[in-house]
This record gives C-alpha cells, structure tokens and sequence, in this order.
C-alpha cells in the first residue's frame, strides 16, 4: 500500500506539463498549432511584400509566373508610391492625428477610471458600464451626428476632425482596460498616502499613474492602433488628398475606377502597417502584463 502510494506521489510529482514530454505529443500539441497560426499571421505581410516588389506581368501571368514568389524584382511600386502620390503627407498625418488622439483620449480615461474606481461615488460601478457600453456602439451610426457637428463647428477636411472624433470610441474601451487595472493596485497605498498628508493629484501622479504603466501602455497601444487603422471617420470627415490618411488615401488614390495599382496598394498596405508592428515588438511583455492585470479582481 505504501509502495502504491509512493509511486503516484511520485507521479503526480512530475508536474502539470509533464504530459507533453514526449515528442509526438510536443509535436501535435504545440508545434504543430504554432505553425499553422503563425503561417495564417505572416502569410499577408509575405503576400504584400511579394506582390509591392512584383513586375506587372508577372501579377496577370500565372501561366508563367508562380503567384507565390517573385523572378524579377522591382522597386518601380515603391518609387511612384513614395514620389509620385502623396503617400508621405498621408504618412505624415496618420502619425499626427495618431498620436494626438491617442493623449487625448489617455488623459480624459485616466481621470475617468481613477474617479470611478477609487473616489467611491454612488453610482460609479453603473457608470464605469455605461461608458463600456458606449464603445460597443457602431461607429456608422455615429458618424451621421458627428458630422453635422464636424461642419457647424468649421472642422471638416481638417486634422482636427478626426483628433476630436477619435476619442468618441478610444475614451469608452481605454477607461474600461485602466479601471480593471487600477482595481488590481492596493488601496492600501493610497490611504497610506491620505494619511500623510497627501492630496488625490498627488496621489494620483506620485503612486498610482507610476505603477501603471503597463496599463497605460496597453491603452496607448490600442488607442493608436485604432486611431492609424480607422477608416470611416476618415473617409467621412477628409476631402482633400493632402489631408487624408493612409488607409484613406491609399484606396481612394491608387484605385481610379475599375484600375487597380496593386503593386503600389501592397505597398502602401505593407509601409503603412510596419508602425503598429514595431510598436507592438517593442511594449509586448507590458502590453501582456497590464491585459494580466486588468483582469484581476
């Protein structure tokens, strides 16, 4: 009896992962998974990238050419994307329009969720919800107000319309990541704080803004990733070429008709993403840190 207990201690010792020590196993259950998803990941930007340095016959013969790789590379694309359309000022004001919706909305999330999660108002578990309600609000049903908004207050075809109208979906989902989070720092720290004197601005910038800056990274990653990828709003409240942004621009610009520039459209699609990818290699273990910690309860 002894001895039978011994052995499925000592079986049960081998640990949770233990099942997957054998090769087959590891196999099936984890290299084979991580292949197909990172195949399936990759498999666009290798198409776009294929395709931004392909000849123009090679893109109609198939009878030729494979559709999965390149003989004659060629850098024409690229050179009329870069110099021939306006490509670098659409560049040029997703960054800024980017960026400045991406503080704004940060700020007014930040003061939101510290408010709802920390000044214990009646009323604030209610409203925390209905400001992640409105996130979940399509932005096509949005846009038809907002742009009677846009043109009575002399914003239209300015970057300053889509800085206001961003937030409008950044601010909901950024105070909902950020309230999660902040309810995963101790509350003992603040009264610590109270204690000594300090006040909630204090307290605010001093204790709790540092310790979350895994969150706020996570937020700032994606509110800039919606705010370079949005396309409606763009569409909607932008007129001029030079003033558009690049998801904008390059369908509007580079399709005329029933004319398509796929080697310029690939290239534009392929530049246009390398941000948001370098970005996101840059901050991932804190963007996978603070989505840990905003779940926390």
């Amino acid at each position: 009896m002894a001895v039978t207990e011994t052995r499925n201690t000592a079986a049960g010792d081998e640990g949770g992962m233990g099942y997957l020590q054998s090769v087959p196993r590891r196999v099936v259950t984890i290299y084979l998974p991580l292949l197909v998803f990172v195949v399936v990941l990759l498999f666009p930007f290798y198409w776009m990238a294929i395709t931004a340095v392909k000849p123009n016959n090679e893109m109609t013969n198939f009878n030729d050419f494979s559709p999965f790789w390149v003989v004659q590379p060629t850098l024409e694309h690229i050179d009329y994307l870069l110099f021939q359309t306006s490509y670098p000022g659409w560049l040029l004001n997703t960054v800024i329009i980017s960026v400045a919706a991406t503080f704004l909305s940060l700020l007014a999330a930040v003061f939101a969720a510290y408010a709802i999660e920390r000044l214990r108002f009646s009323g604030s578990r209610q409203v925390g919800l209905a400001i992640f309600l409105a996130y979940l609000v399509p932005p096509s049903i949005l846009f038809i107000p907002l742009s009677v908004m846009v043109f009575n207050l002399g914003l239209y075809d300015t970057p300053f319309a889509l800085i206001l109208t961003y937030p409008t979906f950044l601010v909901p989902f950024c105070t909902w990541l950020l309230m999660g989070y902040f309810r995963s720092i101790p509350f003992e720290l603040e009264e610590c704080a109270l204690i000594d004197g300090a006040s909630r601005w204090q307290i605010l910038t001093k204790i709790v803004l540092p310790l979350s800056v895994p969150g706020l990274i996570s937020a700032g990653i994606f509110a800039f990733t919606l705010s370079w990828n949005e396309f409606i709003y763009a569409l909607t409240f932008i007129q001029s070429s030079e003033n558009k942004t690049v998801p904008v621009g390059v369908l509007t610009e580079l399709v005329r008709s029933d004319v398509y520039e796929w080697g310029a459209l690939m290239a534009g699609a392929l530049i246009g993403s390398l941000p948001v990818v370098i970005l996101y290699s840059f901050f991932v273990e804190h963007y996978v840190s603070s989505m840990t910690g905003a779940v926390k309860e």
